[in-house]
């Protein structure tokens, strides 16, 4: 845990299917201490949440020692669409679908403003305000990591969509020999290329139990072959994302962006030979943690008047929600 100096601040979670990151923050996003921990899913969602309130706790306890603040907002995001008392679409973190974040965080940390939304989407936010996507409209936020999804951003704005599940690109059907999709709980792009079960599929293929980032590095030729062919599968979609969409910036985050000289070398080409106007396509600022840096924005926004005071005059849309 680290930290540093400022004034009153905020909270923020960030739930990720493998690790969650915890942080305080000053009113213009300056993280102040900040924890990260094993989300360790298969043990359930609920004590992935307790024991993320107690990092957050003892990081608001340590920033206040250091700095006398007060901590005024916290801030919870996750895979899947965020509701009061539910988070639908998250099959990696079971139980999390039937727990209230809101509730959790103002019991937890003794903060009446709270806020939730989906990581990706917040991460987009995090971009656009203070990274790789200022000044893209529209633009495309991509997140790869033990999953993957996509965040639009219109006009400064996050497109939510009717249900709150925009960008989903998990339930992507992959050709007409699919026969399984949402309504069975799968998830057929996510299942091929996320970074679950490219290290799923490493593991069954060289044997032990290995990583996405293990199978990237291995100089195995069947690894090669693998990440050579999820990536080809990947660059289509990501292709017919931005045909549909005419972004002018795609920006590209998540913990499989460890190994960013592939993947932007394949999405990169693939974009160009099939886009009529092929976007920008660049890392994100935030590679590894852009879900919590918007967390931290979606906190800062839910304290009265702190978006002018900021300098960003954004918000996340609807799916970033004050609670």
């Amino acid at each position: 845990m680290v930290s540093a100096a400022g004034g009153d601040f905020v909270v923020a979670i960030d739930l990720g299917g493998t690790k969650t990151a915890v942080a305080t923050a000053d009113l213009g996003g300056r993280i102040l201490a900040q924890a990260r921990l094993q989300t360790e899913a298969e043990q359930g969602g609920e004590q992935a949440v307790e024991r993320a309130l107690a990092e957050a706790r003892a990081c608001i306890a340590q920033t206040a020692d250091d700095i006398g603040g007060r901590c005024l907002a916290a801030a919870a995001v996750s895979p899947g669409v965020v509701h009061e008392d539910r988070v639908d679409l998250v099959p990696n973190v079971p139980g999390l679908d039937r727990l209230g974040l809101p509730q959790l965080l103002r019991a937890g940390l003794g903060v009446e403003r709270v806020a939730v939304g989906n990581d990706v989407k917040a991460a987009a936010v995090a971009e656009l305000r203070w990274g790789s996507l200022q000044g893209a409209d529209p633009a495309i936020f991509l997140s790869l990591g033990t999953g993957v999804a996509a965040a639009l951003l219109v006009g400064g704005r996050v497109v939510d969509g009717a249900h709150g599940a925009a960008g989903e690109i998990a339930y992507n059907l992959r050709g007409v020999a699919d026969e399984t999709g949402a309504a069975e709980g799968r998830a057929p792009l996510e299942e091929l290329v996320g970074g679950r079960a490219i290290g799923e599929r490493g593991s069954r293929l060289l044997g032990g139990r290995l990583t996405a980032a293990e199978v990237f590095a291995s100089t195995d030729v069947r690894a090669r072959f693998l990440v050579d062919e999820t990536l080809a599968e990947l660059a289509v979609h990501v292709a017919n994302l931005a045909i549909l969409i005419d972004p002018a910036r795609i920006a590209l985050g998540g913990g499989l962006m460890s190994s960013s000289h592939l993947i932007m070398a394949a999405l990169t080409n693939r974009v160009r030979f099939a886009v009529p106007f092929p976007p920008e396509m660049v890392p994100a600022r935030f590679i590894h943690d852009a879900p919590l840096r918007g967390a931290i924005a979606l906190a800062i926004d839910s304290v009265p008047g702190e978006v002018a005071a900021t300098g960003t005059g954004l918000t996340g849309g609807d799916e970033l929600r004050t609670a």
